[in-house]
């Protein structure tokens, strides 16, 4: 099979769905975020740790993994589950966000693109039957297909152009999509502009995919911007099949989305910031590396209780940090990870329990204080 989507409920003054996504790989109980693991590993988390997280579905990237280690090592693997020793969910990505910002280092045509790799130098040529033939020997229990993603802000013309461009590869791709057992989800493109979007969401929906994802978002655009198109694209989508939002993991926007009626989301966001000293807490973020930290000797957040909160203190975490000790990175990740799980879990539990319309309308005044500062955003 590919993927088996039950709605169980939507909250009938929001429109917030409560799912399961049943794969080859076990469910995933919906609205979720998955982790982002780029080349085939959540940086500085273990497959085990990702399961005491309650992962149940990472993002990889294709583009970066055919470039390293190569679709042939991975293939010899036996398949990027069993390269990675990951027995939950994975989506992977077609790489097609990553190309097209590499901005002068790649040259699109109708028939496919060229670019030149950031590793070495040396020059590729990707079209959509290609792109999907790399995600089916990765194995993926979810295969993205090749879009055309406009930067923000772009000309109508520009991005009828790639609007056009991603309906006629993603038939392409669904053409050339042999793994009968891995779902293909479609990208609906169209940047801000609301007929781009209808006819773009039209194309894709007389496809018939497993899922669709709304692309395009979280390039840069005001977030009040980004919440207007969402709120109109997301009816144009069936409601019998997953929805899932690119590149957005800010805790606000996970927030305003699932009452939008998306299923999934994806960002670095939690990771990245982790790396640098930034973590994610019930009042907001907090830079670890400050020096009013330096004989903190609370926990990163008294209202956590995950296993870094409840062990280490902001002193040490941040001596780990500025000594440049591996270690002090792992924990603010895995700690990021973790309260986004337990938003999302918190978000499901209200769902099902027939108030969310509350919990909304508690949690968006904190989140939209906390998180929300920021009228632009970067991509996830």
């Amino acid at each position: 099979m590919s993927i088996y989507f039950d709605l169980i409920t939507v909250c009938p003054k929001t429109g917030a769905r409560l799912g399961k996504m049943v794969t080859n790989h076990g469910p995933v109980d919906t609205p979720a975020f998955m982790p982002v693991g780029t080349q085939g590993s959540v940086k500085g988390i273990t497959t085990d740790e990702l399961t005491a997280l309650n992962t149940a579905m990472i993002l990889a990237n294709s583009y970066h993994l055919y470039l390293r280690p190569g679709i042939e090592v991975i293939a010899r693997a036996g398949g990027l589950h069993k390269m990675m020793n990951w027995s939950g969910g994975i989506l992977t990505d077609s790489g097609g966000f990553q190309i097209f910002s590499l901005g002068g280092l790649r040259e699109v045509e109708d028939d496919g693109v060229t670019f030149t790799s950031h590793i070495d130098g040396s020059t590729h040529y990707l079209t959509p039957e290609r792109v999907i033939r790399i995600q089916n020997i990765l194995g993926s229990d979810i295969a993205m297909v090749l879009d055309q993603c406009p930067p923000y802000p772009a000309s109508y013309e520009e991005v009828h152009i790639a609007t056009e461009r991603t309906s006629r590869w993603a038939l392409r791709c669904l053409e050339a999509h042999l793994r009968e057992e891995q779902a293909l989800f479609g990208i609906v493109q169209g940047g801000v502009y609301q007929d781009l979007r209808e006819k773009s969401a039209a194309d894709l929906v007389k496809m018939e995919f497993s899922g669709y994802a709304i692309g395009g978002l979280s390039v840069g655009e005001p977030k009040e911007l980004m919440y207007q198109t969402l709120e109109r694209t997301v009816p144009l989508l069936p409601a019998d099949k997953p929805r899932y939002l690119m590149g957005v993991g800010s805790p606000d926007a996970l927030l305003e989305g699932s009452r939008l009626g998306i299923d999934l989301f994806d960002c670095v966001l939690p990771t990245r910031i982790a790396r640098n000293g930034r973590v994610m807490t019930s009042r907001g973020y907090l830079t670890i590396r400050n020096a009013v930290y330096a004989s903190d000797m609370a926990p990163l957040d008294d209202e956590c209780n995950c296993p870094v909160c409840r062990n280490y203190s902001r002193a040490y975490i941040r001596h780990l940090l500025n000594a440049g000790e591996i270690l002090g990175m792992r924990l603010t990740t895995y700690h990021n990870l973790y309260y986004l799980a337990q938003l999302m879990r918190e978000i499901r539990e209200a769902i099902c329990e027939d108030r969310f319309d509350l919990y909304y309308r508690q949690m968006k005044p904190k989140l939209d204080q906390y998180y929300g500062g920021a009228s632009r955003w970067k991509v996830c």
